[in-house]
């Protein structure tokens, strides 16, 4: 969530034939598509022009992995984007907006989670820790519920949320990002999806080593299929930049038998990258394999897609 002043939406200009391709011109519906021409550096894709177009969070949306995501946007005001659909191929990446389809216009999503088992719904978390159960088709993604994480404190600022779920139960992790000396906070909790209803949370601080200034410990959370917790890291020292991010393993999540989710994390955060000139706050992994996707919101220089193989299988803390 942003303390500086509020977004809004500069005037349109037509697309120019350099850096675009004439399909994405020609359509109404595509509102980005890159060609690996105008790929920004190294394996970074861009995924949207402006501060409206900022990735906040990520979820795998099809069978193809990493290469088919559903993005959320931390906008505010009404007539921004809430919800994006982004397809990679390649050196492109393309971009949809999806409607979003609810009586309540969400302020400042910052966070998005499939549900397992549930193809085409997902959880979709504003920075106030009220949550959005979502249904995704033809284009729009529907609010079926609403409800919010536990304990939510003041001053509190969520930028992370991720189910999973081990013997048929399912664990909700999310995490306050924390700023500089004031750590993150990673939460677990089991979720029971008919009622909504949370189980007993556990918490423990989180503070990384790097970025060193500016930071944001956790700016992102996604837990692997087999309980790996990855998160996100970065720095914000204002909307012209310059940013710097790292992807973390922080340990995992357990549910034992019978018993309640436990954190297992790292005596010290494991780092699998490191990103300069991105503010990194999109991570999702693949199911059952390393594919990693990465989203930036970069404030005036806009919106961009990374994939790579990040995401750990079972390592001990």
């Amino acid at each position: 969530m942003k303390t500086r002043s509020p977004r809004t939406r500069r005037p349109s200009r037509p697309l120019r034939a350099v850096g675009w391709t004439a399909a994405v011109a020609a359509s109404l519906l595509c509102l980005a598509s890159v060609p690996s021409s105008a790929a920004v550096d190294g394996d970074w894709l861009p995924a949207g022009l402006g501060i409206t177009s900022g990735i906040s969070g990520l979820a795998v949306a099809g069978a193809t992995g990493t290469g088919d995501l559903l993005a959320v946007h931390d906008n505010k005001h009404a007539g921004q984007r809430r919800l994006s659909r982004i397809q990679v191929a390649g050196n492109e990446a393309q971009v949809w907006e999806v409607r979003w389809d609810g009586e309540r216009l969400p302020v400042d999503l910052e966070a998005l989670s499939d549900v397992p088992g549930r193809p085409g719904e997902f959880v979709a978390l504003e920075s106030s820790g009220r949550a959005y159960h979502l249904r995704w088709a033809s284009g729009a993604a529907r609010v079926l519920r609403e409800f919010t994480v536990p304990d939510v404190a003041p001053g509190d600022n969520y930028e992370g949320f991720a189910l999973t779920s081990s013997g048929g139960r399912l664990v909700a992790v999310w995490a306050h990002r924390g700023q500089d000396e004031d750590p993150g906070v990673l939460a677990t909790a089991r979720l029971d999806w008919a009622t909504l209803a949370f189980g007993p949370r556990v918490s423990t601080p989180v503070t990384v080593p790097y970025p060193g200034q500016d930071v944001r410990h956790v700016s992102d959370v996604d837990v692997t299929s087999s309980g790996q917790v990855v998160t996100t890291a970065a720095s914000d020292p204002g909307d012209d930049g310059p940013f710097d991010s790292a992807v973390y393993d922080l340990g995992r999540v357990t549910i034992p038998a019978g018993g309640e989710p436990v954190l297992e994390l790292r005596a010290q955060p494991l780092r699998l990258g490191t990103f300069a000139g991105h503010k990194v706050e999109g991570v999702v992994c693949a199911p059952g394999a390393p594919s990693t996707a990465l989203g930036s919101d970069d404030e005036n220089l806009g919106a961009a897609v990374r994939r790579d193989d990040l995401c750990p299988s079972v390592i001990a803390p």
